[in-house]
């Protein structure tokens, strides 16, 4: 037989930690990214400026340049994606916890056909907040892997012009 919610007091701090560490890691994710959007718009901003100031003879920095200011791009494109993810699971994990809770309170009593529907749901919710979060950081490695090329590319002519 199952003890229920009420004489456990550890049970539903187990149903609600784990949204709520989820909750925190979406918000910190979504913080972060927010900062590398930021970090995107001023290179392009540079970069802009650097386009319109060089001199036409620089023609191999002027490609390469706009190489970093298309990457730059889907580099924004991405950020923007991954937040939207992220505020998603932000907002289905305070569901789910909240969902939680309710089936919580309703597991000691007599109303067992809401209970099962209340934790299915909770599930659910929890599940596509999961779901966002994990999209929301496979695109910031895309991105992550996009900024790496356009480094590389930098070091590779930084060489150049020492040698």
């Amino acid at each position: 037989m199952l003890t229920p919610v009420a004489d456990n007091p550890f049970a539903v701090l187990t149903l609600i930690a784990a949204p709520a560490v989820f909750t925190n890691a979406s918000s910190v994710l979504a913080l972060g990214t927010g900062n590398r959007l930021a970090r995107v718009v001023d290179r392009t901003r540079e970069l802009s400026r650097g386009l319109h100031a060089s001199p036409p003879s620089e023609v191999p920095l002027k490609e390469m340049w706009l190489r970093h200011v298309e990457r730059l791009e889907k580099r924004g494109a991405l950020l923007v994606r991954a937040m939207s993810f992220f505020y998603t699971s932000i907002g289905a994990f305070a569901a789910a916890s909240l969902v939680s809770l309710l089936g919580a309170s309703l597991a000691g009593s007599r109303y067992n056909l809401p209970f099962a529907v209340i934790a299915g749901l909770s599930f659910v919710v929890g599940m596509a907040g999961f779901i966002c979060l994990s999209v929301g950081c496979s695109l910031l490695v895309r991105e992550t892997r996009l900024a790496l090329e356009s480094h590389y590319e930098e070091a590779e002519l930084a060489k150049k012009w020492v040698l």
